[in-house]
Order: structure tokens, then C-alpha cells, then sequence
């Protein structure tokens, strides 16, 4: 590829609109254009990147057995409200002017929907089929580039099985297949356990990157590897203090107190001594969670302890449901269920709202005060608490997920017919997995790690080219025809190189241009090394600079790639 007949716009400054470093890069180094919020153009050098990753998940995903599919972005509603994830996706679902028509933020409908017209039989089982296509989500606050926008490329797999056992075969499957693939990629990765969320079904893992512009939170153990989504950790933390003797209940008035922190400095207590309440409402009932001073209640573990349709209270409803506005709601005298996080399980001496605006409760004993609680591990964990596998400290941070495997289980083939018939002619649901790659993440997440002050790192497997080579003045012509024989012999010889040819650019900007853009392996030829016949080689990663004679080249550049 000549950079004189290219395009790839290369910009010296750092564009206003990108924050994080990957995409920074990309537009810096002329591989994305915003089209608008969310929206993307990969131009050439993008797009080529995109394409190596895509031919890394193929490869990976047919050693297993895997069956690729290109499935319709443009589905018929009919086929969502069957499996009730029109409700379920809310206003992240496009939908078509005339709401006959969704655009898919996920293909699990579609594959069932063709699944359940030809796997009939335990004979026709296992299946593995798999697509990489654009997807769409109305994200309302599109960020970070091409990590989290509204259309989006992705590779999505399923699996069709006659039970649980078999499923867990095809898990195992993918995980290692992804365990490849990111290794292929040069992604530093990890697994953590996570929620299936809208998706359904039961064991759930994500395959993480450590960023500081992850729209994920996990909780990491570095003693013994443990690691979760903050929406399913679990730590081990000390439970509140039961005092000797428990205070009677008293009520106390506490004009323009809102807030735990407020709570606090008002009566002069410690935030431990304090029950926050809030108030949600599970399949159309209330129910008050009941936390300790500020900590948050996790509504991921929350969903997955009650089940159904679960949402916060509305602030035009709390009243009418306690009698009280935010920030004086209580458990004692609440009418409908109540359930505590552990930490406050048989606390005494504690204050919390009345249920009557501008007035708290102390000495509550919730043994004697809340007979009915229920408690359950609820928190969100912080940096510092007790893994609970080893004991050791958690670090709690911000993480990129590139791929989600999920055991779906029943859930779609249910809600859409289905079935396959056993030996003895009895119908079953289809049990299934749904295995997921982001891969525009897969590039956004390897420029997060693979970059310094002046531009990109490429290894070999994901650069658009191997070599980068450049000619210091291509008015001369001994240049001229030495850079021609280079790059045609190596053109021949099957790599990719990218050959700046430009005769109107000084070496200066040829020399940042390809730092910026960050081959593994960049050429340089100038007048004074010919002489010497030799060419310039310099190692892109690390730095180091070689004299290389023109005798033994291509033995010496084979050997660096």
C-alpha cells in the first residue's frame, strides 16, 4: 500500500471529543470518523485491523465445530414479544416508524426461531452457529468512542443441546475458544464471574480489560484470582454491632435531614449506627431494603432475589406508600416486606426515618422492632473488604468487557416452540447457550494497552502491516528504485507493508506519521545509508534502531516479524 494513493488521515492533534486512549488513537491515526453520536465510519486502516480480528474468531470458532450464519439486522417484532424482551430492553430497542419492525441488539430470537424449525430430533443435536454482524442499541449516552455506541459489530454464538450436561460441554467449548482468541489478539484478559441480565438464564462469566474507561465495575483478588462483576461479588465484611442492652424507641425530630451524612452530623453518631431505607417496587408491590449508612443497595443482587419485574420507588410514590417523603423512611410500622443486608443482621440501637417527614427513630432493635426482615447479601462491595474465597483484600475498579458467554438454558426455546423429540419420542425444550465478542472492543481494548506518547504498538497479528517503510527524500532517484525493490520483494514474498512514498513531506513528519500509526517493524532508507548499502530498522515496540545491509535484508526483517 503506497501512502501517496492511501487514505489515511492522520491528525497531529488530539480531537476535542475523544477522552480515552483508544479512541484518541483512532482518529488520530485515521482509522475512525464520527458520523454522530455513537456512530462510526471505520475508514481503510480501521477497517483492515477489524477484519484480522473477525478472521481470528472465525478461525476459533470453527476448530470447535462452529457454523456461521449471516442473520438479518431488521427483525419483525412478533418474534421479541414472544420471548418478552421488547419490554425487557426498554427504549435501548430501535424500533421502525411503523413498529412493525425492530433493529436487533442481539440475535437470540432469530437463531431460536430457525432452530425450532429444524432441530426436531436428539439426532440433530448439538448445533454450534455463530454470525458476526452489526447491531444496534439507542444507548442514551453513547461515550468512549467505539466502545459503547449505537451500532456496533459483533460476533454472537449459540448453542443447541439436549441438556444441561451437553451445555455445559459447549460452555467449556467457548470459553477455551475465547481464551484463544483474545490470546491471539495480544489482550491482557481476565474471567470474572458475572449477571446474564436482560439475556436470562443461569451461569453467566465476562471476559474483562482493566480501564479506566470501562463502563463495568469488577472486584479482583490478586492472592487467589478471584473475580466478579460488582453486580454478583460477594465479600466478607464484619456485620454491625449488637449492643448488651437495647435502647427503647424513641422518636426524634430532625428538621431538613435528608441524608445519611446529614443523619450523622445532626445527632452526632457514626454512620454504623444508622439503617438507610429505600423503597422498591417488586411485580407491582413495595418493598423497603434496608442498608447500613451509605452503602448501596446492589440492584443486580437485588433482581436476583426476588425474581420477576423490580424497579425503584418513585418519588411521587414513596408517600402515599410510608407516609414520608426520601430521607425519612423506616422499617418499624412498614406494612409490606422488608428485607436487610447481612451486615445488619440482629442490629440493636439503630436510627433510621420515622415515616413521618422530619422525624427519625432511634433505638431500634430489629429483632424486636422488624420481626418480619428477611437478610440477604445486598451491598455493593467496596476496595479493601475480604475476598471471600481467600480472606485477602479486593481491589474494586473499572473494567471493558470483550466477550459474555451465558447457559440460557430454556428460556427462549420456551417462549418460542422450540423442541426436539428424545429416543422415546418425548418432547423437550432445546437447552442453550449464547456466547458474545465485541469486536470493535476486541481493537478499542488492545489500543488501551498497546501504546506509549507517540502513537500505537501493533504485533503482528492484528497490524494493518507488518512493515512500515519509508523513503527520506523520494526525489532522489537512487531512493526511488531501492525502496521500489524493497517493497515489491517483500510485497512477493506475502507480507503487508505500508510504503511511505510521499515526495512532499519532510522525514520529520514521515518519522511521527509512523510512530503514530505503529507497524512492528518500520524501514527507513535515506542517501547516506545506501552508500554504505545498507537501510535503517527500527522495532517499533521497543525502540531499538539497527543498521541492516541490503545483502541480507529479508533474512533479518523474517526474523523480526
Amino acid at each position: 500500500m503506497k501512502l501517496s494513493k492511501g487514505f489515511i488521515p492522520t491528525l497531529k492533534e488530539v480531537p476535542t471529543e475523544a477522552v480515552i486512549p483508544s479512541h484518541v488513537l483512532m482518529i488520530r491515526s485515521g482509522m475512525v470518523r464520527q458520523v454522530s453520536a455513537g456512530i462510526y465510519s471505520f475508514l481503510p486502516l480501521g477497517y483492515k485491523v477489524i477484519k484480522k480480528i473477525t478472521e481470528i474468531i472465525r478461525e476459533e470458532m470453527n476448530a470447535i465445530g462452529g457454523q456461521e450464519f449471516h442473520l438479518p439486522a431488521l427483525n419483525p417484532i412478533e418474534i421479541w414479544e414472544e420471548t418478552g424482551r421488547v419490554e425487557a430492553f426498554g427504549d435501548t430497542l430501535f424500533h421502525i416508524k411503523n413498529r412493525d419492525y425492530v433493529l436487533a441488539p442481539t440475535h437470540e430470537e432469530i437463531m431460536t426461531f430457525h432452530a425450532r424449525g429444524v432441530l426436531k430430533s436428539y439426532k440433530d443435536l448439538p448445533q454450534i452457529w455463530y454470525q458476526i454482524q452489526t447491531k444496534f442499541r439507542n444507548e442514551p449516552r453513547p461515550r468512549s468512542g467505539v466502545i459503547r455506541g449505537r451500532q456496533f459489530l459483533m460476533k454472537d454464538a449459540y448453542t443447541f443441546d439436549v441438556d444441561t450436561d451437553a451445555l455445559d460441554i459447549s460452555y467449556e467449548l467457548h470459553d477455551k475458544a475465547y481464551r484463544k482468541i483474545f490470546d491471539r489478539c495480544g489482550i491482557n484478559y481476565f474471567v470474572v464471574g458475572a449477571s446474564s441480565g436482560a439475556m436470562g438464564g443461569s451461569k453467566s462469566e465476562e471476559f474483562m480489560v482493566k480501564s479506566d474507561a470501562g463502563e463495568d465495575t469488577v472486584a479482583y483478588c490478586e492472592s487467589c484470582g478471584y473475580a466478579a462483576n460488582i453486580e454478583v461479588a460477594e465479600s466478607v465484611v464484619d456485620g454491625a454491632v449488637r449492643h448488651y442492652e437495647s435502647k427503647e424507641v424513641y422518636e426524634i425530630h430532625t428538621p431538613n435531614v435528608k441524608s445519611i451524612d446529614e443523619l450523622c452530623e445532626f445527632l452526632k453518631i457514626d454512620e454504623e449506627e444508622t439503617a438507610k431505607s429505600r423503597i422498591y417496587i417488586h411485580d407491582g408491590n413495595p418493598v423497603l431494603i434496608l442498608m447500613q449508612g451509605n452503602n448501596e443497595v446492589n440492584e443486580s443482587k437485588l433482581e436476583g432475589i426476588l425474581g420477576g419485574t423490580v424497579r425503584p420507588g418513585h418519588k411521587e410514590e414513596l408517600k402515599d406508600i410510608t407516609g414520608a417523603d426520601a430521607g425519612s423512611i423506616g422499617p418499624v410500622g412498614f406494612k409490606y416486606r422488608i428485607l436487610a443486608d447481612i451486615k445488619l443482621k440482629d442490629a440493636n440501637n439503630l436510627y433510621s426515618g420515622a415515616n413521618k417527614n422530619d422525624y427519625h427513630i432511634g433505638g431500634i432493635d430489629l429483632k424486636r422492632d422488624v420481626p418480619s426482615v428477611e437478610y440477604f447479601d445486598l451491598r455493593v462491595i467496596e476496595t479493601g473488604e475480604k475476598c471471600a474465597r481467600c480472606g485477602n483484600s479486593l481491589e474494586v475498579f473499572k473494567a471493558i468487557e470483550l466477550g459474555h458467554i451465558f447457559k440460557l438454558g430454556t428460556k427462549y426455546s420456551e417462549s418460542l416452540g422450540a423442541n426436539y423429540l428424545d429416543e422415546d419420542g418425548k418432547a423437550h425444550p432445546i437447552v442453550m447457550g449464547s456466547y458474545g465478542i465485541g469486536v470493535e472492543r476486541v481493537l478499542a481494548c488492545y489500543l488501551e494497552q498497546n501504546y506509549d506518547d507517540n502513537g500505537i504498538i501493533w504485533d503482528n497479528n492484528l497490524a494493518p502491516y507488518q512493515f512500515h517503510l519509508m523513503g527520506l527524500n523520494m526525489k532522489v532517484d537512487e531512493i526511488i528504485d531501492a525502496c521500489g525493490k524493497i517493497y515489491n520483494d517483500l510485497t512477493a514474498k506475502g507480507f503487508e507493508v505500508l510504503f511511505d512514498d510521499r515526495n512532499n513531506v519532510q522525514a520529520g513528519f514521515k518519522f511521527n506519521d509512523a510512530d503514530l500509526l505503529g507497524m512492528p517493524v518500520q524501514i527507513i532508507v535515506g542517501g547516506k545509508g545506501l552508500k554504505e548499502n545498507s537501510v535503517e530498522v527500527k522495532v517499533r515496540r521497543t525502540g531499538e534502531r539497527m543498521k541492516v545491509s541490503l545483502d541480507n535484508l529479508y533474512e533479518e526483517l523474517e526474523k523480526l516479524v
